[in-house]
Formats: structure tokens, sequence, C-alpha cells
């Protein structure tokens, strides 16, 4: 049936003007917060896809709450299983190539579950927040706010928030020419009064014990021989140590870069005799890993949710200190 004439503008200015009252009424920022209160008080399973790189990959995601405790389960639905589990503080990771594993302080990996845990106003130093009038998802009105960088060599973020519960139920993440680099979309949402009996198994579920970063690596935070001599605005260096690279056991400087929303790891280690001398780039979904070699035959390695750009300008940027003599 066609809908022309006025009932055909009726419908669109009662599909508009809401969104414009509630423009009004509040700010982006107090709409971020509803979606991190949501994420934070509800009981809801969530499932998704994520879209990248022509490549779809299903998950799914329950959180709930029992007798005080914060229960939450992310599953990978397709191929080789994988699964993450959180109560409360710790995160246990469990995947078939290898054994699992619980951390304490550790959050989901993916920026989608890092921004229900990030602190706000850190973060909107670097990015403008601005609403976007509405739209739909999974059959609901959502509110739509864009997360557009302050500064040149971050991603931009689209992000789609359910109107009726705040929960964030769309994500885009955006390159520098407004391209989606990185999709994650619900398809299906369920809110419920009560945890569901997912929740119920992982409170008596039997995980592997707990081990903070200081366990998994020992030794203690030290300074490195190397300077980083450019970084895009807002990204600082947060941490670094000297540790073995699971698998190969091959010893690397680490360095971790953030701007509180987005991490960037650096790895710099000497050059084996059959290191490729040619500088490598792989791209996934909106995640770049780049490695060259610098003049001192030393190795560079920088992966983050960043433009390739951003990740080259970084790893070329970073020098060793001839006054020290720790370097790898």
């Amino acid at each position: 049936m066609r809908i022309q004439g006025l009932r055909a503008v009726i419908l669109i200015v009662a599909w508009v003007l809401p969104g414009v009252v509630m423009a009004e009424e509040d700010s982006a920022e107090v709409v971020l917060q509803r979606m991190q209160q949501a994420y934070h008080q509800l009981n809801f399973e969530l499932t998704l896809i994520e879209f990248s790189q022509g490549q779809l990959e299903p998950k799914r995601l329950t959180r709930g709450h029992l007798n005080g405790q914060v229960l939450t389960h992310l599953t990978h639905l397709n191929g080789r299983p994988r699964e993450f589990v959180q109560r409360d503080d710790e995160t246990s990771f469990f995947d078939a190539s290898h054994s699992g594993y619980t951390l304490k302080d550790a959050n989901l990996p993916g920026l989608f579950y890092r921004l229900q845990q990030v602190s706000l106003p850190p973060m909107l130093e670097h990015y403008d927040a601005v609403l976007a009038g509405r739209s739909r998802v999974l059959g609901r009105v959502a509110q739509v706010v864009r997360l557009v960088p302050r500064a040149p060599g971050y991603y931009g973020y689209v992000l789609w928030l359910d109107q009726e519960s705040g929960l964030l139920v769309k994500l885009d993440t955006l390159n520098q020419d407004a391209t989606v680099v990185e999709q994650s979309m619900g398809v299906a949402l369920k809110i419920s009064d009560t945890p569901s009996p997912l929740v119920n198994e992982l409170k008596i579920a039997s995980l592997p014990p707990a081990m903070s970063v200081t366990d998994v690596y020992p030794m203690p935070q030290q300074p490195l021989p190397w300077h980083i001599g450019w970084l895009p605005d807002g990204f600082q260096l947060r941490s670094q140590d000297r540790h073995k690279l699971p698998i190969t056991e091959q010893p690397v400087d680490y360095l971790m870069l953030s701007n509180g929303l987005v991490d960037i790891s650096v790895y710099i280690a000497k050059a084996g005799a059959e290191a490729d001398m040619n500088q490598q780039l792989i791209r996934q979904g909106a995640t770049h890993l780049l490695s060259l070699m610098n003049p001192r035959q030393v190795e560079i390695t920088v992966v983050g949710a960043i433009p390739a750009d951003t990740a080259r300008q970084i790893a070329e940027s970073i020098a060793y200190d001839e006054a020290s003599s720790t370097a790898p």
C-alpha cells in the first residue's frame, strides 16, 4: 500500500519530531551515560554480527545479575570454539587452540564492549559526541550518536542506542573518508527481569584460577631505552615491560599506548637471521598490524585499531636512546 500526500508528510513529521525533542532534552553525553547504565544494570541477551572485510562473525552476549554478582558470557557462534566469561572483575578466556586462563581487571576484547566500561569524561576530551537523530535497529527505534575524532590519526564511530533500554545495539567504525571499516550489529535482543539460565550456570561454573598481569609477567615495570617521537594527540605511554612472547618464547620490549578508548601495542625485538626486511601490513577489520625493520636491524611491530598511516608514523618515529645499553 502506498502512502501519499498529507498522510505521508504527517508520518515523516511524527518520526522526526520526537528525535528533535529528545536531542533538546538530552545531550549526547547523557545518552552515552544511559548506555553504560543500561549495560551495567539490565539482564539481557544480544546476538550480534561483526562485519569486516567481507566476512561475518556471529556472536552472542549474555549478561545478568545474580545475588549481587555481575556475570557476562560472550561466545563466537561460528568456527573454532571461543568464549569469554566475566564474573565481576575477573575475565576467563577460552579458545580451542590453547588452555583457558583467567585475568583480573581484564575486559572483553573489542571496542563494542570497551565503550560500555570506559570513563566518559577523558574519552570526550578526544572525541566530539554529536546526536545524529534516530534510526531503526532490530525493528526498534534507536538514538544515533556520532563520536568524531578531534585530531587526525583516529577512527570515528557511530553508535545506535536502543531508545527504550539505552543498550548499544549497533556500532560502526569509520576511517577518515567516513567509510565503514568494521561494524557490529545486533540481530536479536532479549531483555528480562530475571537473569537467563546461562547466568545461573556461570555462577557455579569451575573456572581457571585468576591471575594478575604481574603473575603473567612477573618482571616489574621498567624504563626501556626507546623514545617515541610521534603519537596521535591524546595518546600516552601507559605501560612498558620486557617479556617473552607466548609460543615462540621470543624476548621483546613491549610498550602500551592508549587514549582511554583505544589501546596500541608496540613490540620491539632483535631481527632474526631470516627476518623479512620489507615492511609488512596486515589488516583485520579496523585493526592494523604493521611491522618494519629500523636502521639498527630491530623489528618494530605496531598493533591497534588505528589507521594504517597512524601505525606507520608511530613505528617510524621510534628511536633508540643511545644513553642506554639495555635494548633487545
